[in-house]
């Protein structure tokens, strides 16, 4: 890994799992998950250290692939039927059949990315790049430092996995 390393770090150390009985139903669970995703995504950079933590609260074994070195994968799991958005978190049972799947936001995280991005101009205006890149640092920004939001992240994640 090398891009947004630190980040996903420093969301990782800061963040911990409630005390929360729902963890110990999805310990019983025996879950396994497949992690599609890419160093370079600030998607992953928030939602991965939230995964981590339950993963080691809920004794769930993961595994990682890059999207980009496993097509085949990642088009399984389209979001929308067309994007290949990331990350996804695919959640195996014991019998490695397919248990749940989610990503690549929380539903409060995506309105709040869809709101941001709303006023960006058409992508033929001569300032769209730079308009975009503003929009994305603004986005990275709130990723690492908004607790609330690995919050609904670790709730949906969660809630997931729970009501199936």
């Amino acid at each position: 890994m090398q891009v947004n390393k630190d980040e996903m770090l420093a969301i990782y150390d800061a963040f911990q799992v409630p005390d929360d009985a729902r963890l110990q139903e999805i310990k019983d669970k025996d879950l396994k998950a497949i992690v599609i995703t890419e160093d370079w995504c600030g998607d992953a950079m928030v939602n991965i250290p939230v995964l981590m933590r339950i993963a080691e609260a809920a004794n769930i074994d993961l595994r990682f692939s890059l999207r980009d070195d496993n097509l085949e994968l990642m088009d399984q799991y389209l979001t929308n039927g067309t994007a290949r958005s990331i990350p996804i978190f695919v959640f195996l049972d014991a019998t490695d059949h397919q248990y749940a799947v989610w990503g690549p936001r929380a539903q409060v995280v995506q309105d709040y990315v869809t709101e941001v991005r709303q006023d960006l101009p058409s992508k033929d205006a001569p300032d769209f790049e730079e308009q975009q890149k503003a929009v994305h640092h603004t986005i990275h920004e709130k990723y690492k430092n908004t607790p609330e939001f690995w919050e609904e992240i670790y709730n949906s994640i969660v809630e997931r996995l729970i009501h199936l």
